[in-house]
């Protein structure tokens, strides 16, 4: 059997009757999470299906890094936009620890989104939710805070077996691996104001091209790769002065 916390096995045993066949899933690598239904992100509880990612630690430290920009920034009244937002993770977080932020969010997946406006109803914050394509996305609203965890698993790679079950299109990207980031720059420069701040959970062996793309595009503004708790590059922020 598969290590399972006590923790998680009681879950377990409060939601189903018959553990056996729950057993037998997570021996075929069926993420736990799913069959308990939700996680505890940023201290925050969140459901979780087979819709949406499953939140990571490294997304709770681009939270944490995000939140210390933002009020060093002092972009406390910031309009937001999380883009790919997936359970509503992020924006749930951000709204939770900085109430006065705005804070839209915005993902292509109508499930996604069904799922990301449950869990900002049960943590009792107010989002505004986007159904929308990034590369088809158009609007008049600016804002000051972007923040995103993009699909960014060249297609092909060699992973984790458990995430085979989790949403295809939210972890891998075919062709051009950078191709979400550079549409949202390019969507940036139309809907960013001029005091800002942008964030991103990157793929560390795609954080100098990435630097170099973000170059490309903001070539005086400040432009940083943070590391994640294991040491790897696994943060993009770019800011002005």
């Amino acid at each position: 059997m598969n290590n399972i916390s006590k923790t998680d096995l009681d879950l377990l045993k409060q939601k189903y009757d018959n553990l056996d066949p729950i057993i037998d899933k997570i021996n075929n690598n069926y993420p736990i999470q799913y069959l308990i239904g939700y996680v505890d992100f940023y201290g925050y509880q969140i459901k979780v299906n087979e819709s949406v990612l499953i939140p990571r630690f490294e997304t709770e430290t681009l939270v944490e890094k995000t939140v210390n920009y933002i009020k060093e920034k002092k972009l406390l009244n910031a309009k937001v936009i999380d883009i790919g937002t997936g359970s509503g993770c992020i924006c749930i977080a951000l709204k939770k620890i900085i109430e006065s932020l705005s804070v839209s969010a915005l993902d292509i997946s109508s499930d996604a989104l069904k799922l990301a406006k449950e869990n900002a109803k049960l943590n009792k914050v107010n989002i505004n939710f986007i159904l929308s394509d990034i590369f088809k996305f158009d609007t008049s609203e600016k804002y000051d805070v972007i923040i995103s965890n993009p699909p960014y698993i060249p297609t092909g790679s060699i992973c984790d077996p458990k995430i085979e079950y989790e949403p295809y299109n939210a972890i891998y990207v075919s062709g051009n691996p950078l191709k979400y980031y550079e549409q949202i720059f390019k969507l940036a420069k139309k809907i960013i104001n001029p005091q800002y701040l942008m964030a991103f959970e990157i793929d560390e062996d795609e954080s100098v091209n990435l630097y170099k793309l973000a170059h490309d595009f903001f070539p005086n503004e400040q432009i940083i790769i943070e590391k994640d708790l294991a040491n790897k590059d696994r943060f993009l922020f770019i800011m002005n002065d």
